[in-house]
């Protein structure tokens, strides 16, 4: 439960396209992607656990919570246990690390442990910067820069444009993922002190930032795919509009717990079918 297993497509998505557009480059290697795909979950993972500890911690994960039980808070878990296997799980993806470190270049440690620096100080540390309403800013940069562009630097030992480019889309839907997580939590983050941006924006506000990451993620791709050249075989991405317009509808329309939490769970359906395709796509372009 404290790993959130159903958060996971937002660390495996991107590492699939940074790959796949490797792969429309002519450059493929199966153990690397492989790691990297492990490396990334086992990152997103200790995440997890340690904002499931940080927040029980800090008193923002209460009775009153919406969303699904975390484990600290509900007392299932002792914290001690939670926090070493924060510690577990973030060595093992230092073993991963190092056999990438390896095989494509130190770059790569500076990457790993930003990454995990990133993950522990969402709600950990002195000054946790998802208090602060930087949450979706680091989602879109890790989620989606760091993470699409890293996946290609894995394979090929350089960056691309391109991979920043396409990058900026599949950053944009974990991006979202955070903002119905924290509209969803508004009331409860309030009265923690939490001032995530949906906190600062207000609930009307909050929603229709998330209707403008779904429709940006589509319109950005298009533009991408016109500017770079790349083949249209990459906007079968958009079929998944009609999906994006239900949850959009949705979101609008109810701010109940159970209602949010589905639109929670559409939206990371949605970002790996978005990926899922965008990633045939290249492969069939190749």
């Amino acid at each position: 439960m404290a790993s959130r297993p159903r958060t996971l497509p937002a660390g495996l998505s991107p590492v699939l396209v940074g790959t796949a557009l490797a792969d429309y480059h002519g450059v493929f290697h199966l153990l690397r992607f492989l790691a990297a795909l492990v490396g990334a979950l086992l990152i997103q993972v200790g995440a997890n656990l340690s904002n499931d500890y940080s927040d029980a911690h800090r008193g923002a994960d209460t009775d009153e919570r919406l969303g699904p039980v975390r484990v600290t808070a509900g007392g299932l878990v002792p914290p001690r246990q939670v926090l070493i296997a924060t510690y577990v799980t973030f060595g093992l993806a230092v073993l991963v690390g190092v056999y990438l470190i390896a095989v494509a270049g130190w770059q790569l440690l500076l990457i790993g442990v930003a990454s995990i620096a990133a993950g522990v100080l969402y709600t950990g540390g002195p000054r946790p910067y998802g208090y602060e309403g930087l949450g979706e800013l680091f989602v879109f940069l890790f989620f989606g820069i760091v993470a699409v562009a890293g996946s290609f630097f894995v394979q090929t030992r350089h960056i691309d444009a391109q991979a920043i480019a396409l990058a900026v889309p599949v950053g944009l839907l974990p991006t979202a993922i955070l903002v119905v997580n924290n509209t969803r939590d508004i009331d409860t983050d309030r009265r923690a002190n939490k001032r995530t941006l949906a906190v600062r924006m207000g609930r009307a506000n909050s929603r229709r930032f998330y209707a403008g990451l779904l429709v940006g993620a589509d319109v950005v791709l298009a533009i991408v795919v016109l500017a770079a050249g790349l083949s249209a075989w990459l906007l079968l991405a958009l079929l998944t509009v009609p999906l994006a317009a239900r949850l959009i509808a949705t979101i609008s329309r109810h701010s109940d717990g159970p209602t949010l939490n589905g639109v929670l769970a559409g939206t990371g359906q949605l970002q790996l079918v978005y990926c899922l395709l965008l990633s045939a796509g290249l492969l069939i372009a190749r």
